[in-house]
Order: C-alpha cells, then sequence, then structure tokens
C-alpha cells in the first residue's frame, strides 16, 4: 500500500483569548490517502472549520496557535516546520481550499478573471498574459462555466450563487493541488446545485487523484462522496472508519445520535429527532467524556477519565468506554 498522502498527529490547535483557552482542535489524528475522500461531520462549534484552517496554518492572528508536539505532513513533508514564505508557496499550490461562502470569498471590485488567474500567476512562473488568460479559461470550462472566455470581464455579482461556488472551485484546483479543503461547499445552495457540486469533485478526484477533506454537517453529501468520516466533537475526534461501516455499523452514541437526526424516506415520524443539550464549552471542558452530559449510556466512568481511542476492527476506531 502507498504511503499516505496526509498524516496528521496530536493536532491541537488553540485560541488564547483575554478570557481563557479555547481549545478548539485538542488531539486529533487521521490519515488520508491520494484518490480519496474523508469527510469531517459534526454539530457546529465541534473544530470542523478550525481543523480545516489549521492544515492550511491559517489561524486567526494573533489569538490562534498550533500547540508544540503537533504535526501535519503532506508527501512526506512537515508543513509546521516550513517558515511562513515556504508556507505560502504550498498554499495555493499543493494545498487548496474551497471556502464556506463564495460570496464574501470572491473580491467584488476585481473581475472573475483576474480572480482565477491570481493562484496561475503567483505559482506559475514564466507564463505571458495570454498563457495565463487561456489557463484561466480552460480551468472555468473545466468546471462547467458556460462561454467562459466571456465571462471573464464579469464580476461576482454577475453570478448566481451555485457559478460562484465554481468559481472558487476553480480557483483551487488551479494549479493541482495534491489536497482539496471544500469547508461546507454546499450549505447556502439548492438541492440540484449541490449534486452537481459534489460531481464536479468527483470528476477532479478521478482525474487528477488529488486528496479531498471534506468538511460538513450535512451527512446525505457526506455519504454520497466520502470514503471515509471522521465524526467530530468539541474538539476531538469521537469516531473515524469507513463510511460503510460508520453508516451502517456506528459505534459512539454521538455517532448514532448524528444520523437519527437525519429524516427518511418512508419513515413516519411525529417528532423529528434531536440531540438534548448543549456541547460543552471549549475553553470549560468536562474532566472525563466531552459528550457524557448528552449520552443517553452514560456510566459513572464517563465523567471521571477521558476515553482513548479503541480500535474495534483495522481503521475503525471509537472513543467511548461502551467499547
Amino acid at each position: 500500500m502507498s504511503a499516505p498522502l496526509l498524516e496528521v498527529t496530536n493536532l491541537r490547535a488553540w485560541l488564547e483569548l483575554r478570557r481563557g483557552t479555547v481549545k478548539a482542535v485538542d488531539g486529533i489524528s487521521f490519515t488520508l490517502r491520494e484518490g480519496e475522500t474523508l469527510g469531517i461531520v459534526g454539530e457546529s462549534g465541534s473544530g470542523k472549520t478550525m481543523t480545516a484552517l489549521s492544515l492550511l496554518r491559517l489561524l486567526p492572528k494573533p489569538a490562534g496557535r498550533i500547540v508544540e508536539g503537533s504535526s501535519i505532513r503532506l508527501d512526506g513533508t512537515e508543513l509546521l516546520d516550513l517558515d511562513e514564505a515556504g508556507m505560502q508557496s504550498w498554499r495555493g499550490s499543493r494545498i487548496s481550499m474551497v471556502s464556506q461562502d463564495p460570496q464574501s470569498s470572491l473580491n467584488p471590485v476585481f473581475s472573475i478573471g483576474d480572480q482565477v488567474a491570481a493562484p496561475i500567476r503567483e505559482h506559475t512562473k514564466g507564463l505571458t498574459r495570454n498563457a495565463i488568460r487561456q489557463a484561466s479559461i480552460d480551468v472555468l470550462r473545466r468546471l462547467s462555466i458556460p462561454s467562459p472566455e466571456e465571462r471573464l470581464g464579469n464580476y461576482p455579482h454577475q453570478f448566481s450563487g451555485g457559478m460562484r461556488q465554481r468559481v472558487v472551485a476553480a480557483m483551487a484546483i488551479a494549479c493541482s493541488p495534491r489536497l482539496l479543503i471544500a469547508d461546507e461547499p454546499t450549505s447556502n445552495l439548492d438541492v440540484t446545485i449541490q449534486v452537481q457540486i459534489m460531481e464536479l469533485f468527483r470528476e477532479i478526484q478521478r482525474e487528477t487523484k488529488v486528496g479531498i477533506i471534506l468538511v460538513t454537517h450535512d451527512l446525505g453529501v457526506a455519504a454520497g462522496i466520502c470514503h471515509q468520516i471522521a465524526v467530530m466533537y468539541a474538539g476531538r475526534l469521537v469516531e473515524i472508519g469507513d463510511v460503510r461501516t460508520i453508516f451502517r455499523a456506528p459505534r459512539h452514541p454521538y455517532t448514532k445520535a448524528l444520523l437519527n437526526t437525519v429524516p427518511r424516506l418512508g419513515e413516519s415520524r411525529k417528532r423529528l429527532f434531536a440531540i438534548e443539550g448543549q456541547p460543552p464549552s471549549l475553553m470549560n471542558l468536562p474532566q472525563g467524556c466531552r459528550f457524557a452530559a448528552r449520552c443517553p449510556d452514560r456510566m459513572p466512568k464517563c465523567d471521571i477519565a477521558s476515553p482513548p481511542d479503541f480500535e474495534r476492527e483495522p481503521g475503525h476506531k471509537v472513543a467511548c468506554w461502551l467499547v
């Protein structure tokens, strides 16, 4: 078996505030191979986006920091050892991100052509202006933007939501990165456009073998595109495994609860299922299991000690004393 594309070990990303330390990401580990997609799922505030920003080393400054002892290795290179100039050369060329809201991530005063050309101009030296323009047209056509030659001069407000998302994706893949991070790429789109965007990601992955990390709260989207699922709660991964195992044989109570919140066709319910209670404050975490206060299977041990990762089978890990 080939070496992993991405190896994340004991990643801890904290925010140092006046009120205290927010442990947004607190000791997570996972691997990703080329041509595979890892879905990171969980409630809002669980640390999904902070994990994505940590991989890019784009934590909010000056509060954000990656704690010593963390490791992020991409293609064998330790990203945490790179200086800022070295990391800047990797962003956009080797590791890219499709942001959650294209409306805010696209600059309204620059044309689409200028913004798509920016990463190409930055990371591909020696190209003529015509070559950069043609490369921009090619990547827009690849993302199914109609009449890309004409749309280069348009501005973000002249595109629909789905088309803006395609433009952001075009910017992310323009330099053929090895790792693509998609942060809630379908959250503001209707179902039809969601399907189209996910199919585009599949096509890109089939063509380039890019590894994809999909950050989402939509379990349906994750089931349709991901090879692995990592369930995140209060800054930690509580369960990780292949998509079939997570959806058919979940072991952690939180994973089961998330799956129960998804409505199913043909199933009659008087009320939709909801997880009772609220996640703990990341500034004042409990001593034991972080899900204990909301867990229907809570035991005395859960309040005393935080469970380690138990490996049920190769690749399927669960952080729960029940296991």
